[in-house]
């Protein structure tokens, strides 16, 4: 992780164990960094798993195999590994994750595919099959971590350890969430964002968690964007062990569902709002507001066309109200619009309504508002009853230094 943290940077939450989850880390020595770069879950007997992953064409082996074990519908470990991303790496590649899911099943005398591993860092260099078993021995034989430690030792070029938590109350028992992330650039994700993991102690089929966890998705990590380039690696995995005791969810028609799915929800938008804030050089967290679409789909890829448009994050970094830069933006995304019925503000400030200017905007207070660390951008269509929120951050020097250094 950096040593620069992020100006919009949060105090590591404190999450608490969930039962049937043991989390360790260990030092594999992936990258010539003098800290632990393997981190291992072992995750008790019966516990149901869903996934989203990349749609990157080029996806990693692990992203390949997850996608196909996590259709089994259970899980007994998890491996990540930092520092190489082990993709484009063909047969090596996957030989490497084999040999992973292989050793961790028989230490566990489970079958192969229900061990989830993933990996981050640089593509291109094969995962080195005699560091990966050493580092797993090594995790199998440390002490419990923290999940702040877990955190970082799944980090690559972020600058802060991300985690989320929640409850909920299925009936009369509170069930529990705690859940990890890391990502920091080659955000733009379409269905899953960078590697996310959440863990939760409530008994739910792994059908019902899949259909939970692609809803959240939907609106939460399908929702950021730091800079357009959707990652090999993206996987973002719900664990849920059954420990809590509650009677097993099903569906929505079980009792408790309902809050089961806000609370896993939450837990998802608070992980994408914080990677968002440890964007690549990132100075200002910014959300985009889009209504008046034709649909949600339609806001949510015109929120996306802005957020992702270098002139508006560079405006927003230079604290420069140009609005104009967002018209640019809208009429580029390739959805309905109409020129003339077009509103944009910032802040909740308008400055131009249904096509036009407004012949009393005060552009003072909109520049206070962007002088600010979190910035609000409104869109209104004119079209509809679609709306979308998507979230994004300003683009910086920093963004280039940080890519340009990123192999050395």
């Amino acid at each position: 992780m950096s040593d620069a943290v992020s100006p919009l940077a949060s105090p590591f939450p404190a999450l608490p164990q969930i039962a049937g989850v043991a989390p360790r880390v260990a030092r594999a020595g992936y990258k010539d960094w003098g800290r632990c770069d393997l981190t291992y879950v072992e995750l008790a007997e019966g516990t149901s798993v869903a996934g989203v992953f990349t749609r990157n064409v080029c996806c990693s082996s692990e992203v390949e195999l997850g996608r196909q074990n996590v259709a089994l519908g259970k899980a007994r470990a998890l491996v990540v590994n930092a520092g190489n991303s082990n993709a484009f790496t063909g047969y090596r590649g996957r030989e490497a994750v084999e040999q992973i899911m292989a050793q961790v099943a028989g230490h566990l005398s489970c079958a192969k595919e229900q061990v989830f591993v993933s990996s981050t860092g640089v593509i291109g260099v094969p995962l080195p099959k005699d560091k990966a078993r050493a580092g797993i021995e090594a995790a199998m034989q440390a002490e419990l971590c923290t999940w702040e430690d877990a955190a970082r030792t799944i980090g690559t070029t972020d600058t802060f350890a991300k985690g989320a938590t929640a409850t909920a109350m299925i009936g009369d028992v509170r069930v529990t969430f705690s859940a990890i992330i890391k990502g920091s650039g080659m955000i733009a994700p379409d269905m899953a964002t960078m590697l996310g993991y959440v863990f939760t102690d409530a008994a739910v089929s792994a059908a019902f968690l899949q259909e939970c966890l692609s809803a959240a998705n939907r609106r939460t990590f399908s929702c950021i964007t730091v800079d357009s380039d959707t990652s090999t690696s993206d996987t973002v995995l719900a664990f849920a062990t059954g420990k809590a005791g509650n009677a097993e969810l099903t569906g929505f028609d079980s009792p408790g569902a309902d809050a089961f799915a806000a609370a896993l929800e939450q837990v998802c938008r608070e992980l994408s709002h914080l990677v968002v804030k440890d964007g690549e050089g990132a100075q200002k967290f910014i959300a985009v507001s889009v209504t008046g679409a034709v649909s949600d789909e339609s806001a949510r890829k015109v929120g996306l066309a802005i957020a992702n448009s270098p002139l508006v994050k560079t405006a927003i970094a230079g604290e420069d109200a140009n609005w104009g830069r967002v018209v640019m933006a809208v009429g580029k995304a390739g959805e309905p619009a109409d020129r003339d019925r077009l509103s944009i503000g910032f802040g909740g400030i308008w400055a131009a309504r249904d096509g036009q200017p407004l012949a009393d905007y005060d552009e003072g207070p909109v520049a206070a508002h962007l002088r600010g660390r979190e910035i609000s951008i409104e869109v209104d269509l004119g079209l509809g009853e679609g709306t979308a929120t998507v979230w994004t951050c300003d683009l910086t020097h920093g963004y280039i230094s940080i890519n340009a250094d990123y192999r050395s």
